[in-house]
């Protein structure tokens, strides 16, 4: 399912219209980036918890040259599955 698709799924489960449908869908999911980005926690009650966890720097290997190189550090956004979410698959 792709973005049209959740927002016409969306207005027809809630009796909206596409456009009220779209603009909740990209509210959400605004106020979800911004509160990942201050390092908040999100947690939806049985849907699930989308949180930041951080990856310290470590070394690889370039595979097309065996270089050893630094892989620099970075934050990465995870995602648990509530029990409800988990249950209903």
């Amino acid at each position: 399912m792709n973005k049209t698709e959740l927002v016409e799924k969306v207005a027809a489960s809630a009796g909206l219209t596409k456009a009220d449908s779209k603009k909740a869908i990209e509210a959400t999911l605004c106020a979800i980036k911004e509160a990942l980005a201050a390092n908040d926690k999100v947690a939806l009650v049985g849907f699930g918890t989308f949180s930041v966890n951080g990856r310290p720097a470590r070394e690889g290997i370039n595979p097309a040259t065996k270089e050893k190189i630094t892989i620099a550090a970075k934050k990465v956004v995870k995602f648990k599955a509530g029990a409800e979410l988990s249950s209903a698959l």
